[in-house]
């Protein structure tokens, strides 16, 4: 078991953490007991509080973040064939930077603070996932190394981030704002500090409040880095914010 503080630079809307990144968080504690036969799906049971002591636990079929008595999120084990669809064909980097004009979340973002793509973050990733066609979106990504908190963007946790956004940025967010409900993720290898990635999304259907999507993160070489799949769920953002 040991202590977990979501600092607020890690939020998603403007009470609770960024989903990806607590994902990565679960994730990656249940990912390091698992063979390569299975991956960790993390359902977010509540929206994750900012600036709070939990608690993680991790064993070898499950981990778990908690709030006290309060289930946060939960990480179960599930057959790695189920990503095996999830790989978005590669685009070039000069295509991915030339879709980042066309982010949609520099005029009306939901969640404006998001640490992956929220443009009124100072310390996030600044993704800007642009659409590119066929419900796909792609952007940029450089991980760095951050002096000021000692953060190694490269570190699997922040590879969990960068596969949330470009996925949710294929649904309409202004027309359906949606906050992450689940993510399945595999990370494949990690980059280089500095390096030029590309991530992409894309969309995959609908049912209900849920919506379905899918990740890639690529390295400069084409090479991929991490997969992922999501489950969104339509909310009214006034709830979160």
């Amino acid at each position: 078991m040991s202590s977990v503080r979501i600092e607020r630079r890690f939020q998603g809307p403007e009470r609770s953490g960024n989903g990806g990144y607590v994902a990565g968080l679960v994730g990656t504690a249940l990912a390091a007991r698992l063979g390569d036969a299975h991956v960790p799906r993390v359902t977010l049971r509540m929206p994750p509080p900012l600036e709070q002591d939990l608690e993680l636990t991790a064993a070898t079929d499950a981990a778990r973040l908690s709030d006290g008595e309060a289930l946060v999120a939960e990480a179960l084990p599930v057959d790695s064939d189920f990503l095996a669809d999830a790989t978005i064909d590669a685009v070039l980097p000069e295509e991915a930077r030339a879709a980042e004009a066309s982010y949609r979340g520099l005029r009306n973002h939901p969640f404006p603070g998001c640490f992956v793509c929220g443009p009124a973050n100072p310390g996030g990733l600044h993704l800007r996932p642009g659409p590119i066609g066929d419900g796909r979106t792609a952007c940029t990504w450089k991980p760095a190394a951050d002096l000021a908190t000692g953060d190694d963007l490269v570190d699997e946790v922040f590879l969990w981030a960068a596969l949330d956004c470009p996925g949710g940025w294929t649904i309409d967010l202004e027309g359906r704002p949606s906050v992450l409900g689940q993510l399945t993720a595999c990370v494949d290898a990690r980059p280089q500090v500095g390096e030029e990635c590309v991530a992409l999304g894309r969309y995959l259907g609908e049912d209900g409040r849920k919506t379905f999507t899918a990740s890639t993160l690529y390295d400069a070489d084409g090479r991929v880095l991490a997969r992922a799949k999501h489950t969104w769920i339509a909310v009214d953002p006034a709830a979160f914010n």
